[in-house]
């Protein structure tokens, strides 16, 4: 997008509204808070809907293979951002790709809401996968679009968004999760169709008069020549793959099972070929290429960070079911409430963590010492739940050791995560600035794809094994990254 086009978005939007930001913000701090709220509600009922029995209202799945499918559609919501990403850039702009993101997410909820077969479980997921990839990322870009770059409003304007997403966060595992959990799980999931409406009614009808041309252009728009050849591919390659999974699936070829696995291969080997493909350009420089060098440390980390963080809908979530004491003070507690945690201690801490960085200014730890800190925590938050389990045995747990799981990996999370964001746009290759961020992201795909393969090997009798593993190589990872930040530091050129 030219200099001009992105000077003429910005006069476009009113520049005072809401909260001395552009009065879009508004528009976008509710479609996200929405969106976010019909997401994570979903998937704070969305593991126990899949194993629980056909009796108690769910699809009656194989525990294990339910730990493994809610992993495989966490690794496809991220590796659909680059789709969704792609469509907005080529096609039809990212104000588009919100609205048709957020409508296939709610048809997507409402599949879920209505009873059905396992089949119409996997049209649902096929949906929301797809919509989320649509309006995820693009929402983001254009807040960013609303603001010049000189405007110092920018990072504080985020800030706000950000609160947004993890408002709907917090709020949405204890109305969705309560209902879901007491009532009926179809009733849960029609309360997160209700929340995406209403995200969608908020961005139909303020983004006129709230976002003037943000999210309007096409940045790098497909010549008719070009667009001929993408959709004659697409549509060959669709008729392919229909082709022969109407094949493979009625021979028994091609199973859940197989998925799982294909998805599990693609999570590492998408990566690796952006990592080949950013080395090797002749439009990386000598510094440039030193520098993708140091951010493979910091993506495996990543990776095994977001590995730990992300079994927290997973197995964590069958922790809390079926092994934490949930009638505690008096009141009966839901285990879908204990999704609220990460967000409410994000929102929490999160101004904590920023007035620390600043506060401890040059003396703060370097970007692979924080990455090593996240891991750190990450590996703690594993092996605290190891206390109760070896002085209770087969007892059920007190919910203050869940808890306490949940902060310890928040404290690695607000180490990581905003710094790995940040450290990937000074990174990036500046021929590679776009996909970078797209490679960022893939990290949690990557660990969610590894997720898939090792949630099969959790059971109750063996969880001393499964935390302390996981947990334990968490731990030496952080110790080995501690060791090679000097030598990661010095890849980096300057970059702090």
């Amino acid at each position: 997008m030219s200099s001009l086009n992105k000077q003429k978005i910005v006069s476009s939007v009113p520049q005072q509204g809401f909260f001395g930001h552009p009065k879009g913000l508004l528009t976008l701090f509710f479609t996200e808070f929405w969106e976010r709220f019909s997401y994570y509600g979903m998937r704070a009922i969305l593991v126990f809907y899949m194993y629980y029995e056909v009796s108690k209202g769910g699809l009656g799945l194989d525990e294990n293979l339910a730990l493994a499918i809610m992993s495989i559609y966490g690794a496809l919501v991220y590796m659909s951002g680059i789709i969704g990403g792609w469509f907005a850039d080529r096609i039809f702009g990212t104000s588009k790709a919100v609205l048709y993101g957020g409508i296939l997410i709610m048809l997507g909820h409402i599949v879920l809401a209505i009873p059905g077969s396992v089949s119409a479980f996997f049209v649902s997921m096929v949906l929301i996968v797809l919509g989320t990839g649509l309006l995820k990322p693009n929402v983001s870009s254009i807040v960013g679009e609303m603001y010049s770059k000189e405007d110092n409003r920018r990072d504080a304007g985020f800030s706000i968004f950000y609160m947004g997403i993890n408002l709907g966060a917090f709020l949405s595992p204890l109305v969705v999760g309560t209902v879901g959990m007491k009532y009926n799980f179809h009733l849960g999931f029609g309360i997160a169709a209700i929340g995406m409406f209403f995200g969608l009614l908020v961005f139909i009808f303020t983004k006129k008069k709230n976002l003037g041309l943000a999210g309007t252009y096409v940045a790098n728009p497909l010549s008719p020549t070009e667009k001929k050849k993408v959709f004659t591919i697409a549509g060959v390659g669709a008729a392919i793959i229909a082709i022969l999974l109407a094949i493979l699936i009625p021979n028994g070829l091609f199973t859940i099972n197989t998925f799982i696995s294909l998805v599990g291969i693609l999570g590492i080997v998408i990566p690796t070929i952006y990592f080949i493909v950013m080395y090797r350009s002749p439009k990386t420089t000598a510094e440039e290429r030193s520098r993708v060098i140091a951010y493979i440390p910091l993506f495996i980390a990543s990776a095994m960070f977001w590995a730990i963080q992300e079994q927290g809908s997973t197995i964590l979530a069958t922790y809390a079911d079926k092994r934490t004491q949930l009638d505690f003070a008096g009141i009966h507690i839901s285990p879908a409430w204990f999704q609220s945690l990460n967000p409410l201690f994000i929102i929490i801490f999160a101004p904590v963590f920023a007035w620390l960085w600043v506060k401890l200014g040059k003396r703060q730890p370097s970007i692979p010492q924080k990455f090593a800190l996240g891991l750190l925590f990450a590996g703690l938050s594993f092996l605290v739940i190891l206390v109760p389990g070896y002085f209770s045995g087969d007892s059920l747990v007190n919910p203050l050791w869940l808890v306490l799981s949940y902060f310890i990996v928040v404290l690695g999370e607000l180490c990581l995560s905003p710094v790995g964001l940040s450290a990937t746009t000074k990174l990036a290759p500046a021929a590679f600035s776009a996909q970078t961020m797209s490679l960022w992201f893939l990290s949690s795909a990557a660990a969610q794809a590894i997720n898939a393969q090792i949630v099969q090997f959790y059971t109750p009798e063996n969880e001393m094994t499964y935390f302390g593993v996981i947990g334990g190589a968490a731990i030496v990872l952080s110790i080995l990254l501690f060791a090679l930040s000097p030598k990661i530091q010095h890849l980096m050129k300057g970059i702090r």
